[in-house]
């Protein structure tokens, strides 16, 4: 049945560039679902890269202040909208929202549900949303690295970096992986050869482990780093860059990295040397066909959570921390002490 009444939601608020602590409480009323609309209550929400980004107001397409933040989510239908089949109360969903997620409940639109087996726990689906889905395409639909290559993965122990570890290993790759030193047992463990992102020689480091050069870099850093990780590349070889990050703490215009490493990308690609440099942007093409895009993130998460369910892929769950202490969630995901994502659940 459809439902006309309201509901009464607690959401965290990022009211400005603030730090952690700064994040606010806030508890209101939800409107009703309104047509092709649902209420999801959260099981699982996270903090990702993203977060971390627009509270420093630095992510690339971020909404005004003030708004609550929360990439996606996990949770279970509670109320739907008109023109909703009612028999999706109950049933358990993923979603990607790019904000809105750190909230008890949330009205998402129905065609951007995501089934999650129930076999998959919610925390371990919500590690693998965003996460998963960027490392699958990546690998799969960008790089597309056969069994026998060798593919490099900053960040091996984050978030997107362990999953795509775990994926490239399944298809029979070979990964180095960076991390610093404390995360060395648990890249090991994923199936790389880790290698101490703090060295100042670490790229020739990746050079004498793969002296003929490697068929990918998957690079989130960016800045000045990203000619190292291009030169690392073998003939025919892919960079796929998907991030900022060494500029995240810079003053300025959040969108000028971007457009500088796009340039950059363009430029190697004129190159007569069969190498290839790619941006990967999560939400290419959703404006320009929705329903296609919707399906190939339905088709490629349903790809991960099998491989969840069977026990090929482990999601790293870093932490699980309550809705009302997200500022402590936001603070651990920032310290990079912790390998994994620090995953957000609703609380007592």
């Amino acid at each position: 049945m459809t439902s006309t009444a309201t509901t009464a939601v607690t959401e965290i608020v990022l009211p400005g560039m603030v730090e952690p602590e700064g994040l606010e409480l806030r508890t209101r009323e939800l409107p009703a679902p309104a047509k092709d609309q649902v209420v999801l209550r959260m099981d699982a929400t996270g903090v990702s890269f993203a977060e971390q980004q627009m509270r420093r107001g630095k992510y690339y397409d971020q909404p005004p202040f003030p708004f609550v933040p929360g990439y996606d989510v996990v949770g279970t239908v509670t109320a739907v909208g008109p023109e909703v089949d009612a028999a999706l109360v109950g049933r358990r969903f993923a979603a990607v929202t790019k904000t809105g997620a750190w909230a008890s409940h949330i009205l998402v639109d129905a065609v951007d549900l995501m089934p999650v087996p129930d076999e998959v726990d919610s925390a371990a689906a919500e590690t693998v949303i965003v996460n998963g889905i960027t490392a699958w395409q990546m690998l799969h639909r960008i790089a597309k690295v056969r069994t026998g290559g060798t593919i490099v993965v900053l960040g091996a122990n984050g978030g997107v970096g362990s999953t795509l570890v775990q994926l490239a290993r399944h298809a029979g790759i070979t990964v180095i992986g960076t991390a610093s030193e404390r995360h060395h047992a648990t890249v090991r463990e994923l199936g790389a050869t880790p290698v101490d992102y703090r060295d100042p020689a670490m790229y020739a480091r990746i050079r004498e482990l793969a002296p003929d050069g490697v068929d990918a870099v998957f690079d989130h850093v960016g800045g000045a780093g990203v000619e190292q990780s291009w030169q690392l590349l073998r003939k025919g070889g892919t960079l796929v860059s998907y991030g900022t990050a060494a500029t995240k703490d810079e003053e300025g215009n959040s969108q000028l990295p971007v457009m500088k490493l796009f340039a950059r990308l363009a430029a190697w690609n004129s190159l007569p040397n069969g190498k290839s440099a790619h941006f990967y942007n999560f939400w290419a093409g959703k404006r320009r066909c929705r329903a296609s895009w919707q399906q190939r993130m339905t088709e490629d998460l349903t790809q991960v959570l099998r491989l969840v369910a069977d026990g090929v892929v482990t999601p790293q769950i870093a932490a699980k921390i309550p809705l009302s202490a997200a500022a402590s969630a936001l603070t651990l995901a920032e310290s990079r002490t912790v390998a994994g994502k620090v995953v957000i659940v609703p609380g007592a």
